[in-house]
């Protein structure tokens, strides 16, 4: 067949669809305008009827292959253009409905995602074509955003940078300033989210510059929240708050009530990393309250993961796993990757720490796959941590021992100093496990290190700090725990010490033994260390802490104190009530003579004392207690010929070693050796959460107490309003006694 036969009979088939076509025979077309396409590929009228057939036909994905491979051939040719367009508005029409029919359904999160994505591509280079076409350069690079927005939105982020450079590239070149500056923004956010926390901090403080220069408030509180976030992600809690309280403050400046949401969300989560978890919960719920009002469900699945975390970090796990699934459920409505990745973590550390490592293992798989995905490099390190834990918990020391070290090395990539101090503490668990306790004491210490570095940055906020250690006390532990099966006594002290010297925690409580560790320190001696358990049953009683403090509770009724008094450790008092509820039962059904007032006392100098008392030399007794040992009243110990601890030594406590040592180097004239401060039942009005409610009671007598000490001390107390941190902050550096009668926390 020559080229004039070919021609012709293109031109035939042509006509045959055209005519198919009047008939309402679109099938019939379309297949003819495939053979008239095939013999003579340039001939526009048969392509014309080859995309209006598949529009008939709603089958517009190939009308717009069709579109262009006319406007490939004539880009202005008027019929594909206005085709394509409509082609494209039913692409999108057909993803919204699918996606509402799938969500309904609670199908395939796969196919709302593939959809978005098509739908995505399909519009908006449609919007870079017009404006390639017509010249415009601004539209062009708003096309650009647009694209990169939408790729970074399903978690595609490194086709989203591609995207944003090419929109700075623009806004630079047609100075567009708000241009360039959300190009900047849009780059840092997606570096973020891959892990590059120090180029994302580089693009952020950019925007920030471009936005204050041009005076617009919006984009400046938008770029005080990423630039919080960013800090938060690089471990530097105190100054991610100060940029979302910024945040904060903007937002509701300018009435953007969904950026004040995020603004909350974003400061829980600086909190929940501080280990402040009912402050977290408090601004979440404030988030999710807002989400609701103004419709982002998105945002609404966001904070029902917040929730879900800060419960888990609080040990109800069950409800955690509710707020999980909320989440879960919310970011496959919407089609998010990155989230729906976060979600199947979450609920891995939840059925974790419940003890379901098979469906731990489960979730986190899932989270590594869509890690994997969508390119998110931490996530993939937490992930591979995570999994490690599983392993490690089901006794897999070689395969717990390779994932974390995959989380190690990405941590290192992506420069997560908090990610690393996670992955090299268990490491030290591996290798504690397999008898390599020097390797074991190498890895925790450098855990303790890392960690240490993020916890300078909490500067001068005290109260974070201890929040933070408590984290990762469970280094410190372990430190101590190998030195001293190592035999190294004086070195384990000096490790506990160490530790509880940062921050005024129970170093020795996450290992929940029965065992209590002895040291005695006697001038010009060596160090002893002896060990003492419970003599009760632990498991009984949820844990030795919580026993030893259960056991304390019986001493403070048998000495007559805490009678009606609802203090500030609410742990005791929810204990209490327990207690109370079974011991009355346990009356009900076993009568039993009442309990003898020094059974617990001799008991717990059993425990605590006697182990030691042929170490006991001289008059004077300094004890430096941990934990919950600072409940005992020691003073009230009974030995076995029932007397009192008080009897035989002038007993003094200190809070560690290291304490101590400040105030022996001290010059003489360092502390005032007269005047005393007085300080009881401070107002708690003020006291209160996020509702307005008041969280702790007026404390019975700490007033009508001071007030007798001071008629003895002929000093005026301060009490009530007067009793303001200011106040006491005033006067405690000219006094040398310092009392305070009011609610504490240990």
């Amino acid at each position: 067949m020559n080229c004039n036969e070919k021609e012709l009979k293109a031109k035939l088939y042509n006509n045959r669809a055209i005519a198919h076509f009047k008939l309402g025979n679109h099938q019939d077309s379309l297949r003819d305008a495939e053979a008239a396409n095939e013999l003579n590929t340039t001939f526009l009228k048969a392509i014309v009827r080859g995309a209006t057939a598949c529009v008939e036909l709603k089958r517009f994905e190939e009308a717009i292959t069709w579109c262009d491979k006319g406007l490939a051939i004539d880009k202005n040719y008027r019929i594909l253009l206005s085709l394509r367009m409509q082609s494209i508005k039913e692409v999108r029409d057909k993803f919204m409905e699918e996606k509402d029919h799938i969500s309904y359904d609670h199908g395939n999160t796969s196919s709302i995602w593939l959809i978005q994505k098509k739908a995505t591509e399909y519009y908006n280079l449609h919007l870079l074509q017009i404006a390639k076409e017509e010249g415009d350069e601004r539209g062009k690079g708003h096309a650009y955003c647009n694209l990169g927005n939408a790729y970074g939105s399903l978690g595609d982020f490194k086709k989203a940078i591609e995207y944003q450079n090419l929109h700075l590239q623009i806004a630079k070149k047609v100075g567009d300033k708000h241009g360039e500056g959300d190009a900047y923004n849009n780059l840092g956010v997606a570096y973020r989210s891959l892990g590059d926390f120090k180029k994302a901090m580089y693009y952020l403080n950019l925007a920030l510059k471009i936005v204050k220069k041009i005076g617009d408030k919006y984009r400046e509180g938008k770029l005080y929240g990423n630039l919080g976030i960013t800090h938060r992600s690089l471990g530097d809690f105190k100054k991610a708050i100060e940029y979302i309280n910024l945040y904060l403050k903007v937002a509701k400046e300018v009435g953007d009530k969904h950026g004040e949401g995020v603004a909350y969300g974003s400061l829980g989560n600086a909190y929940k990393c501080l280990g402040d978890y009912k402050k977290a919960i408090e601004y979440h719920n404030l988030h999710l309250q807002i989400t609701k009002e103004v419709g982002d469900k998105h945002g609404e699945g966001g904070a029902n993961s917040n929730l879900g975390s800060d419960y888990c970090c609080l040990c109800d796990f069950k409800k955690a796993i509710e707020y999980h699934i909320l989440h879960l459920k919310t970011v496959k409505e919407v089609g998010d990757k990155y989230g729906e990745g976060l979600g199947y973590c979450n609920l891995g550390n939840a059925y974790y720490r419940l003890g379901d490592f098979k469906k731990a293992i489960e979730y986190h798989n899932l989270n590594l796959k869509i890690a994997k995905e969508v390119g998110d490099k931490r996530g993939e390190g937490v992930a591979n941590g995570n999994l490690g834990n599983a392993y490690l918990t089901l006794g897999d020391l070689i395969k717990a021992n390779n994932l974390y070290n995959v989380a190690l090395k990405i941590a290192k990539e992506v420069e997560d100093k908090s990610l690393e101090a996670m992955a090299y503490y268990p490491l030290g668990c591996v290798f504690e496990l397999q008898d390599g306790l020097p390797k074991a004491v190498e890895h925790y210490q450098t855990s303790i290190d890392l960690s240490n570095s993020l916890r300078i940055l909490l500067k001068s906020k005290d109260e974070w700090k201890v929040n933070f250690r408590d984290q990762y006390q469970d280094a410190y532990t372990g430190v101590s725990r190998v030195l001293e099966e190592q035999g190294n006594i004086v070195e384990a002290l000096f490790a506990a010490e160490k530790g509880r010297a940062q921050a005024l925690t129970d170093l020795m409580e996450s290992m929940d033994k029965a065992d209590i560790n002895l040291w005695v320190v006697s001038e010009g001696k060596q160090v002893h260390l002896r060990q003492s358990k419970f003599n009760g049953s632990v498991s009984e009683n949820g844990g030795a802490s919580q026993y030893f403090e259960s056991f304390m509770l019986g001493i403070y009724t048998q000495l007559g104190v805490r009678s009606n008094v609802r203090c500030g450790n609410r742990s005791l008092d929810a204990l209490s009530e327990s207690r109370s509820k079974v011991d009355d039962k346990t009356k009900e059904e076993n009568p039993q003579p009442p309990i003898q007032q020094n059974k617990c006392l001799s008991t717990l100098y059993d425990t605590v004392m006697k182990p030691v008392a042929d170490l006991l030399i001289g008059d004077e007794l300094l004890i430096i207690p941990d934990g919950p040992l600072w409940l005992a009243s020691y003073a009230a110990l009974k030995d076995d010929n029932s007397k009192y601890l008080c009897e035989s030594f002038r007993i003094r406590l200190a809070p560690s070693l290291t304490s101590l040592r400040l105030i022996a180097d001290c010059p003489d004239d360092y502390h005032k050796s007269s005047g005393a401060l007085l300080v009881g039942n401070p107002c708690l009005a003020e006291v209160t959460n996020s509702k307005g409610e008041i969280l702790l009671e007026q404390l019975p007598f700490s007033e009508e107490e001071v007030e007798m000490i001071g008629k003895i001390l002929n000093i005026t107390p301060i009490t009530g309003r007067q009793a303001t941190k200011r106040e006491v902050l005033k006067r405690i550096s000219s006094v040398s006694l310092v009392h305070f009668a009011a609610h504490g926390c240990m």
